[in-house]
């Protein structure tokens, strides 16, 4: 069965199949590639509205305007890029057969975790244990 059809007919992984089955490798295969690619048109017409945008404005406020919103859009760039570097990274990890699987403790992420954060490494306790130790650092 091709990636179309475990779209098409609604497919949504589940606790009662094996855990990273086929199936469900190719059902978050497609969604991080369709997210990648969602990403990457957005960057695309960021960038023609950037080019179009870049005609030299004559008044000091609206030339003001533009590199405010210029900087924004770049920020906005920067993050996409390492969104998609971390997307890349996922669907490494799907090819290496370690996809799914908490990278401090080896344990499957549950699926509810990964269908709303598919780029995730850690699973809901480990990353919640990492964000207790940033706090713990960050408040010193």
């Amino acid at each position: 069965m091709g990636l179309a059809g475990v779209i098409k007919d609604g497919y949504k992984p589940s606790d009662n199949e094996p855990f990273m089955n086929e199936r469900q490798k190719d059902y978050f295969r497609r969604k991080l590639v369709d997210w990648k690619e969602g990403i990457l048109r957005e960057s695309r017409d960021t960038l023609a509205a950037l080019q179009s945008e870049s005609e030299n404005h004559p008044d000091i406020a609206d030339r003001a305007s533009s590199e405010t919103d210029r900087a924004i859009e770049l920020r906005a760039r920067d993050r996409q890029r390492k969104l998609i570097s971390k997307i890349e990274s996922a669907l490494g990890r799907l090819d290496d057969g370690t996809y799914g699987y908490c990278e401090e403790t080896g344990e499957p992420i549950s699926l509810r975790r990964l269908d709303a954060r598919p780029i995730a490494t850690l699973s809901v306790e480990a990353q919640e244990r990492h964000e207790r130790r940033e706090k713990i650092y960050r408040d010193d």
